[in-house]
């Protein structure tokens, strides 16, 4: 059945006209959305690109499938209108990003879907609980794909059958009813494409990207590595968690290339490096501007990208100066916490004299810094979240007088599963799985200018994990957020 009317919604995918039908969709990719948008209205006016459903896309594309997807997320759908808009669709295939927050979301999706069409999962919480989503009713028809998806989606577009011989490829077996895995020898080359040989991501599957910034420079979010070398104990990228991914980095002249496209054909002036490597590995600096440099990519682009402080900490002076002569502009920073008891036992391998010296170092070269905080984690005292609050503080007004400046975002701890947090947590036989997946949205109180968006990011299991109970953190959140706001609006 085609698709009978325009798809505003749906990205990549024309509206059918009098003289022009659309066919059938083979793959409809779904970002569910964070809340159910029915009960309080999206307030957050923008939302990061889903770029793992825009390679998928832009490969099965690639191989002659036609793909749409559809970020509810972006377009701040109600659940009700997001199902309503696939059975409209009629793809032959839908696809499901499962996050641990939104999973319940996605299974009311999936468990509404009409009965012609197929189901694909995948994502960090499919990695994590391939049998438990297999088993759960809602999903009980879906075939499950571990890992990088490209190559395996397009397989399974071509010929479902074909699942037996997809290594990480899961599903129910009909006739035992117990969750199977595919795969034969020589299809080891699925799980980790050649990230090089990729097509880059088309954009018109994309909902807000490019998108004009508020600066009026044109905007581009991109991948350059894929995979993550530390542990961070709460983090669903940690290596243990991921123990099938192979690290990879794009080349500079790869990376470069697409920016080039980017700039030539969008008119985009800034990019956003949203991996976990791009300023994570000092071989990874060093040669990456090496590259920039030649090109002169200061003269014409700004960029952003997120970095380590144990890395950072070690580049010399003259590195950091290259850095922002080549364009960059913010350095996002997991920070996490103000207490050094706390940074060793999440693994960060960092301390609060490293912290300090990296965000002035970077702030006093024109560089932005954005610090990432976690407020009770599991085993903290009132006392080392209060540390957190202060080291906030300390880095605000220490950079005030610098030309970069430093800002906060804090977030509400919450466990993922397949986490080294999580495998910790359920040791300790204090929790269940239930009560950990428990997730709720946080209500901060949207309504305010300066929290409006801050608790649509923020999740919590219900559950105190430390010595500061819900209230509390709460109430630092909302702090933080509005000392940040007033300090945006000086």
């Amino acid at each position: 059945m085609p698709i009978t009317g325009p798809t505003p919604l749906i990205k990549g995918v024309p509206p059918t006209t009098e003289h022009h039908r659309t066919p059938q969709l083979d793959l409809l990719l779904v970002n569910a959305p964070l809340r159910d948008y029915a009960l309080r209205p999206r307030v957050n006016d923008y939302t990061l690109p889903v770029l793992g459903m825009g390679y998928i896309a832009t490969y099965a594309a690639a191989q002659g499938f036609t793909v749409g997807v559809l970020d509810a997320e972006a377009a701040g759908l109600p659940v009700a209108d997001t199902l309503a808009a696939v059975n409209a669709a009629a793809p032959r295939w839908a696809g499901f990003n499962l996050l641990a927050p939104t999973y319940e979301i996605s299974a009311a999706i999936a468990a509404g879907l009409d009965d012609g069409i197929r189901l694909m999962v995948g994502g960090h919480h499919a990695k994590a609980m391939p049998t438990r989503i297999l088993t759960d009713p809602r999903l009980a028809r879906a075939t499950l794909i571990l890992g990088e998806a490209e190559t395996r989606v397009a397989a399974l577009l071509a010929d479902h059958r074909t699942r037996a011989d997809l290594p990480g490829v899961m599903w129910i077996d009909p006739i035992l009813n117990t969750p199977v895995t595919g795969g034969r020898p020589g299809t080891g080359h699925h799980l980790a494409p050649d990230i090089d040989a990729l097509p880059f991501v088309d954009r018109t599957y994309l909902a807000q990207d490019p998108y004009l910034a508020d600066d009026g420079r044109i905007e581009a979010n991109m991948v350059g590595a894929r995979g993550c070398p530390y542990d961070c104990s709460f983090c669903g990228a940690a290596v243990s968690a991921n123990p099938d991914v192979s690290i990879r980095v794009r080349t500079p002249a790869n990376i470069l290339a697409e920016m080039h496209q980017l700039r030539d054909e969008r008119g985009v002036t800034a990019f956003r490096f949203v991996d976990d490597l791009f300023l994570g590995a000092r071989r990874v600096i060093t040669s990456m501007m090496d590259a920039f440099a030649a090109e002169r990519v200061g003269d014409w682009a700004v960029w952003d990208a997120t970095g380590r402080i144990n890395v950072l900490h070690r580049v010399p002076d003259a590195t950091l100066d290259l850095l922002a002569a080549c364009g960059l502009r913010e350095v996002a920073l997991g920070i996490e916490s103000g207490s050094e008891r706390m940074l060793e036992y999440i693994d960060k391998r960092i301390t609060r004299d490293m912290i300090t010296s990296v965000v002035e170092r970077l702030t006093a070269r024109g560089i932005r810094v954005k610090g990432y905080f976690i407020l009770g984690f599991p085993g903290e005292t009132r006392a080392e979240l209060a540390q957190t609050v202060d080291l906030i503080h300390r880095l605000w007004e220490s950079t005030d007088a610098c030309p970069g400046a430093f800002r906060a975002s804090v977030f509400q701890f919450r466990p993922y599963p397949g986490t080294p947090e999580w495998d910790r947590l359920m040791a300790s036989g204090r929790y269940t799985a239930e009560q950990l997946l428990a997730y709720a949205p946080v209500d901060l109180g949207s309504t305010e200018e300066a929290l409006r968006g801050r608790d649509e990011f923020n999740f919590s299991s219900g559950l105190q994990f430390g010595e500061a109970s819900e209230t509390e953190i709460h109430r630092h959140l909302a702090e933080l957020a509005r000392a940040q706001h007033a300090r945006r609006s000086m």
